[in-house]
């Protein structure tokens, strides 16, 4: 072997050794490769601070920063419904290090918001559904209904007098509800709230008869004593909740009306970070201690691959899109 030779050979010796000695301490290679990131990385959410939004964000995002080897900076950008943040986004240089956690409103916004000045189709690139936040329906302690059957029964018996709460109009509880009433045949009286938590204060005060909220607002009002839950909204029963049922199983089947959180990135963003970003987030949803930790908020983790949620968007568009135009409506 001449001095050339050995050189190289031992050249790969070492590259070979480096990228062991990585793996062994559990980072990945990229991250010790001057590959991307280099720098933290940015992900606007839409949502005020403490809501479901942001905290499971907060959740994925610093696993996420462990596996990638930068840290994930969570900025709160609430305003317009989604659109703000949207915009800053779409504004910010398409270089892989800024990302949207966002929700419905990609699919609802083009027909619920005027004048928007982008197509979320073409402006955005779908990375993964990070998370579900599976929702509930919970009727306050004493409403004559044991059973989400004996609910469909009162609400047929009384057109429009039923009361449910729902966090904001437009938003997923809104549209789980407007889909129960077109599928059941039922007329509910919708009561629009700014979050959740104000939905689910009113119902174990007896101001409203029902709430569909998500799981993990509906769980300490569970706690209170002051109301019950009858159905949820997932395609298949919650670990969580085994023995409340679906409304799939009760007579509904296809009803799927979770609540979700996804990562975007603007369009035109190069291919090696959205490759490793939605890599990086279903390695933290293989995590049994991220798993844990978002349990007790309800949220169930996905991560899914870029082009099967691409797919489910396109579906969910269509069937959001319709229903929006449907029932009317509308956002203040």
């Amino acid at each position: 072997m001449n001095v050339s030779s050995w050189a190289q050979s031992a050249l790969h010796r070492r590259a070979v050794l480096a990228l062991g000695a990585a793996t062994s301490f559990g980072l990945p290679a990229f991250a010790q490769s001057g590959a991307w990131p280099q720098r933290p990385v940015r992900i606007v959410v839409p949502f005020s601070a403490g809501g479901a939004a942001d905290t499971s964000a907060r959740a994925v995002g610093q696993r996420v920063g462990d596996i990638l080897g930068q840290p994930m900076t969570i900025e709160n950008r609430t305003g317009g419904n989604a659109v703000v943040a949207a915009g800053a986004v779409l504004g910010a240089p398409k270089d892989g290090y800024t990302f949207i956690w966002d929700a419905a409103n990609q699919l609802t916004n083009p027909v619920l918001v005027k004048d928007l000045p982008f197509d979320y189709r073409t402006a955005f690139v779908p990375v993964t559904m990070a998370v579900r936040a599976p929702q509930a329906l919970v009727v306050r302690h004493d409403f004559p209904a044991q059973t989400f059957e004996e609910f469909l029964t009162v609400a047929r018996a009384k057109p429009g007098t039923v009361s449910c709460g729902t966090p904001p109009s437009g938003a997923m509880g809104h549209l789980a509800v407007a889909l129960l009433q077109q599928r059941a045949n039922i007329r509910l009286l919708h009561t629009p709230y700014r979050g959740g938590a104000d939905a689910a204060r009113d119902v174990m005060g007896g101001q409203i008869d029902s709430a569909l909220i998500t799981t993990s607002t509906a769980r300490g009002t569970l706690a209170t004593g002051k109301t019950r839950m009858l159905a949820v909204t997932s395609a298949s029963r919650l670990a969580a909740y085994p023995d409340v049922p679906t409304i799939a199983e009760r007579g509904f089947p296809g009803y799927d009306m979770d609540d979700w959180f996804g990562l975007f990135a603007a369009a035109g963003t190069p291919e090696e970070p959205l490759r490793r970003m939605q890599a990086a987030v279903a390695q933290a949803a293989r995590d049994p201690g991220l798993a844990a930790a978002v349990a007790p908020q309800g949220t169930v983790l996905v991560a899914n691959g870029s082009q099967e949620f691409a797919q489910w968007l396109g579906r969910q568009r269509e069937l959001l899109q319709k229903l929006v135009r449907d029932a009317n409506i509308t956002i203040g």
